[in-house]
């Protein structure tokens, strides 16, 4: 996990790319139905940001602009976030 002392700490999703922990509103595993179209919507919409790599998508971070595409699971997301569980 990588801090930013303005806004905070950020995590990894993946491929160099990072978010701040703190814009995450839900982490989505991508195979589900609702989170199929939830993708597909934000490409449609140009709120989807890519951070695969060309890999399977195997999470979509929600955050309160954008919808994040990532290769990394769910659970591994929120353990980079150091989440706790409850």
């Amino acid at each position: 996990m990588i801090s930013n002392e303005k806004k905070g700490p950020m995590v990894s999703v993946g491929f160099g790319n990072y978010v701040f922990r703190d814009a995450i509103v839900a982490i989505l595993t991508a195979d589900s139905a609702p989170a199929k179209r939830i993708l597909h919507r934000a490409r449609e919409n140009e709120v989807l940001m890519d951070a695969t790599s060309g890999r399977k998508t195997r999470s979509a971070i929600v955050t309160g602009t954008y919808i994040i595409a990532s290769a990394i699971s769910p659970d591994t997301i929120a353990e980079r976030a150091a989440w706790p569980e409850g």
